[in-house]
């Protein structure tokens, strides 16, 4: 018995180690996101980077396209952004959680804490930015566990700074 116990162990840790591994996971993650981006954003990811720059106070959500002459994606990331923004200000994040999944770390604190976090946006002449701003540490938690998330989950198509 303490054999067919032991195989079972020893073939449940091989299933489990490479599905375990993070840059499988993340990877399949970074595809999921990269393709299905087009469902939630009317922008075109591989002509946009995001940019995420997490401050003492919250931190900014910046979309820029990657040629600054192409207004077509700067206005559609322009309205997608300002729309985003003015949901999240009412604690709807379900575009996120549409993208990358209800359990992205972050959203379940900034939803909970919408409305101690100031969001605004600005239009760029590059595309656009979302501010969030908190003196509230679950909020900053959450914001920053989900600029890390984000920042994960796009892979190629986002940066810090």
């Amino acid at each position: 018995m303490a054999v067919s116990v032991d195989r079972v162990l020893v073939a449940s840790i091989a299933v489990l180690v490479p599905l375990g591994s993070g840059s499988a996971n993340a990877q399949s993650q970074q595809e999921h996101v990269h393709h299905m981006a087009h469902e939630v954003m009317p922008f075109d990811v591989s002509k946009t980077l995001h940019v995420f720059m997490m401050t003492e106070s919250g931190g900014v959500q910046r979309v820029v396209a990657k040629d600054p002459n192409d207004s077509q994606q700067i206005a559609l990331v322009q309205q997608h952004l300002s729309f985003e923004a003015g949901r999240f200000q009412r604690g709807d994040f379900s575009a996120p959680e549409a993208l990358h999944g209800e359990d992205m770390p972050g959203l379940k604190e900034m939803r909970l804490n919408a409305r101690k976090i100031k969001i605004s946006y600005a239009p760029r002449t590059d595309g656009g930015e979302i501010v969030f701003e908190t003196n509230d540490p679950h909020a900053l938690t959450g914001i920053h566990r989900w600029f890390g998330a984000q920042l994960s989950e796009h892979g190629a198509d986002a940066k810090a700074q």
